[in-house]
C-alpha cells in the first residue's frame, strides 16, 4: 500500500550537508534519506545540500534521486543561494512534502505553502530549536505541518518554550550504525600510539573541541581528574575531537597538573572512531546542551559503560539513567564519584559491565530499523491523513 500510495509522489529533502563535515546533523541527515528511501522506494526524490559540492561516488540511494548543491558558491552568498534554490525548485515540481532537517530552511518552506499549500516537516536537533527569537523563524515553524524531535528533551523544551502545539512534535530519535561499532579488545597500536599498558584505565569523551559548545562537559572531566588520581593514580583521559577551544583546555589542563594523565588526540578519522571507544574503560560526556548525542550510542554499541549529563538529550539517550549513569553536569564532586565508582567496578547498575547486554538494548532501543519503523508510521499517518484531506 505504501509503494501505490507514493509512486507518483515527490518528496524534497533540505539539509544542511551530509558529506564533508560528520555532526549529528549531518549523520541524521544521511539516515533521515535511507530510511524513507527504503520506506517509499517508488516516490520520486529531490535533496538539497546547502554546503556539500558533490556527491561521493558509489553512494547508496536510488537510482533516480536528483542531488541539487550550493556548496561551490561563497559563503557570503551561499544562504541566499540555496534559498533562492529551494523556492525555484518548489514553485516548479511542487513536492507533495518538504522534509528539512533544519528548522532553519523552515522560512522557506512556510512561503511555498502559504502560496501553494505545499506541506512541510522540520527537524528539532537541540541548541537549533532553543531560544528561538527570530519572528520570521517563529512563524515558520508554527506553520510547519509537524515537528520532528530528536528527544524527549528537545521535545518538551521546544514546546515550553515557544508555546508550540505538542500534538504537532513528534520523536524520531538519533540513530546509529551497529556494524561500525562492536565490542573488541584495546587495540594494540593504539595501546602504544598513547603509551598505555593494558590494563591502565581509560575514561574517553568524543566531542568537538568548540568554544560554542563547552557545554560538553570535557573541562569539567579535567576538573575532576585530581579527586580521581587520587583512588586511580594511574587514569588516562582522552579527548578525541579537534576546534578553537584547544588553547583553553591546554592551559587548564596545565593550570591543574594532569599533563600526564590527560591526551588531547585531535582529530580522528571515521573508520578509527570504534578503536578509540573499544581503548577506554568508560565513555564520559557530561554535557548540558545536547539535543541527544549520537555518540552515547556508539559507545553502548562498543559495549562500554557511559556516564552523561541528567539536564539535556543524554537523558533520553541513556533511557532515564537505565543505559548509563547520569549525573550534575556542574557538580564536579559526583563526576568524580560516580567515574571512580564504574572505573573500580562498584557503580550499582550492573548492566554497565555487560558488553554484549549493553549493545544489544541500544540497538534495540535505538537501531536504525528501529528508526525506519518510527519514520515509516509517522509518514503514513501523514499521507493517510492528506489523502483524506485532513491536516496533519
Amino acid at each position: 500500500m505504501q509503494d501505490m500510495q507514493l509512486t507518483e509522489k515527490t518528496i524534497h529533502l533540505w539539509l544542511p550537508n551530509m558529506f564533508g563535515f560528520k555532526g549529528g546533523i549531518q549523520v541524521y541527515s544521511a539516515f533521515l534519506l535511507e530510511a524513507i528511501q527504503n520506506i517509499y522506494p517508488k516516490a520520486k526524490y529531490e535533496v538539497f545540500l546547502k554546503h556539500d559540492v558533490s556527491l561521493p561516488e558509489n553512494y547508496p540511494c536510488l537510482p533516480e534521486t536528483k542531488f541539487h548543491f550550493t556548496g561551490q558558491i561563497p559563503l557570503a552568498f551561499r544562504s541566499a543561494a540555496f534559498a533562492t534554490k529551494l523556492m525555484l525548485s518548489g514553485i516548479q515540481k511542487r513536492p507533495n512534502l518538504i522534509i528539512s532537517s533544519h528548522i532553519n530552511f523552515t522560512v522557506v518552506a512556510s512561503t511555498l505553502k502559504r502560496i501553494f499549500g505545499i506541506p512541510y516537516w522540520a527537524v528539532a536537533h537541540g541548541v537549533d530549536a532553543w531560544d528561538i527569537t527570530n519572528p520570521t523563524l517563529k512563524n515558520a515553524l508554527d506553520n510547519a505541518d509537524r515537528i520532528l524531535a530528536v528527544s524527549g528533551y528537545t521535545r518538551d523544551r521546544f514546546v515550553k518554550e515557544q508555546n508550540f502545539e505538542p500534538k504537532k512534535v513528534d520523536i524520531l530519535p538519533n540513530t546509529f550504525d551497529r556494524s561500525r561499532f562492536h565490542p573488541a579488545p584495546k587495540p594494540d597500536y593504539l595501546l602504544q600510539k598513547h603509551g598505555l599498558k593494558r590494563e591502565q584505565p581509560v575514561i574517553l569523551t568524543v566531542a568537538r573541541l568548540s568554544k560554542a559548545e563547552q557545554y560538553k562537559g570535557y573541562d569539567q572531566i579535567i576538573k575532576a581528574l585530581p579527586a580521581i588520581r587520587q583512588y586511580i593514580p594511574d587514569v588516562r583521559y582522552i579527548i578525541v575531537g579537534k576546534g578553537d577551544d584547544r588553547p583553553r583546555i591546554e592551559q587548564l589542563i596545565a593550570e591543574l597538573g594532569m599533563e600526564h594523565n590527560v591526551t588531547l588526540a585531535g582529530f580522528v578519522a571515521d573508520e578509527q572512531l570504534c578503536d578509540y571507544y573499544n581503548l577506554c574503560d568508560v565513555f564520559a560526556m557530561p554535557s548540558k546542551g545536547e539535543g541527544f548525542g549520537i555518540v552515547y550510542l556508539e559507545a553502548l554499541a562498543c559495549g562500554k559503560p557511559v556516564l552523561g549529563g541528567n539536564q539535556d538529550g543524554a537523558i533520553d539517550a541513556l533511557c532515564h539513567g537505565e543505559l548509563g549513569a547520569l549525573v550534575n553536569p556542574d557538580d564536579t564532586q559526583a563526576i568524580a564519584q560516580t567515574l571512580i565508582q564504574i572505573l573500580q567496578g562498584v557503580y550499582p547498575h550492573r548492566l554497565m559491565y555487560e558488553p554484549e547486554r549493553l549493545r544489544y538494548e541500544v540497538i534495540d532501543t535505538y537501531g536504525f530499523e528501529r528508526f525506519q519503523k518510527t519514520l515509516a508510521t509517522q509518514l503514513d499517518g501523514h499521507f493517510q491523513l492528506k489523502k483524506m484531506g485532513v491536516k496533519s
